[in-house]
């Protein structure tokens, strides 16, 4: 990593990980594949910022740390990479075992359970589908009746006055880490 720890992929330890690690390779890694509209590639730091913001739409008065796991949803992705959903089918449950272990390290390492509780993470879950279908409108080149179908139709109050922002990957990975600052102050 630049902090110049040495993350073992198959066995990671919550001391080999970093937040500047993780948002430097979340700031660089492209949602869609690369896929959109737009002088930046829309990245999977940008994306894990607006889930953390639905989330907190979502549930109101969400203590900081479920905040911070919504923020962290897909910090796994600084060092495997954003896959679509129908390569993750493919590859198999390899992907989602790698996936699982890198994401209870980064939690803990957090201060977070390595496993978030199934209620939480429904809650991240359909922050995620509301993002997913905003970037789909916005700069995937989505209709609204396609993202309908594949990530259901949103609650309109929830997403009122979101827009997607793409940024240079330097402006991102600072928001992504003030963000985790300002969450981890909080939960001191």
């Amino acid at each position: 990593m630049l902090s110049g720890r040495r993350l073992d992929l198959l066995d990671p330890t919550p001391v080999d990980i970093e937040i500047e690690d993780i948002a430097h390779g979340l700031a660089f890694v492209a949602r869609w594949n690369g896929q959109t509209n737009g002088d930046f590639p829309y990245s999977v730091a940008e994306h894990s910022l607006l889930v953390e913001a639905l989330f907190r739409r979502i549930v109101p008065n969400a203590p900081p740390k479920w905040c911070l796991a919504a923020l962290l949803h897909d910090a796994p992705e600084y060092v495997i990479g954003d896959m679509i959903s129908p390569v993750k089918a493919a590859v198999g449950p390899g992907y989602s075992e790698l996936d699982d272990r890198l994401a209870a390290a980064v939690h803990l390492r957090f201060g977070l359970p390595a496993s978030i509780p199934k209620t939480v993470k429904a809650k991240i879950k359909k922050a995620d589908k509301l993002s997913a279908w905003l970037e789909a409108t916005q700069i995937a080149g989505f209709d609204k009746a396609e993202a309908n179908k594949f990530f259901g139709a949103p609650n309109a109050s929830l997403i009122k006055g979101l827009s997607i922002i793409l940024r240079p990957p330097i402006d991102t990975r600072h928001a992504y880490v003030d963000r985790h600052e300002t969450l981890l102050a909080k939960m001191a």
